[in-house]
């Protein structure tokens, strides 16, 4: 059976992120992943620096790898909204589809500082 395709960006804050991944899952049939949903769902209120957002977002990543492995192997898409503007954020990427031999796509979104910011 044909695998999903793994969908995933390395951008900036403030790029349009999640508005492109909607866009994106809307037009492939894909499901859409999305950090901050999952975070403000499970972990609301407890999100107040930055050491708080790395002990819940590594909380939510080995669920997710099952979760998108199953999805792909199905051979739906998933489009994850999550971070992958790192080496180790892309190598954990990588660690998902990987092992299933699923394809991917990694999205890079080049706006400017100042587009951003607006």
């Amino acid at each position: 059976m044909k695998k999903g395709t793994s969908i995933f960006f390395c951008r900036k804050m403030g790029a349009g992120n999640s508005t492109k991944a909607r866009e994106i899952a809307h037009k492939s049939n894909a499901v859409l992943l999305s950090e901050d949903e999952w975070l403000a769902s499970l972990c609301p209120n407890k999100i107040s620096s930055l050491n708080d957002y790395i002990e819940y977002s590594n909380l939510l990543k080995s669920q997710l790898k099952k979760l998108v492995q199953t999805i792909l192997s199905t051979g739906i898409n998933v489009v994850m909204n999550f971070p992958a503007n790192t080496l180790s954020q892309r190598a954990r990427f990588r660690s998902i589809f990987a092992v299933i031999d699923a394809p991917h796509n990694l999205i890079y979104v080049d706006l400017s500082n100042a587009e951003c910011l607006k």
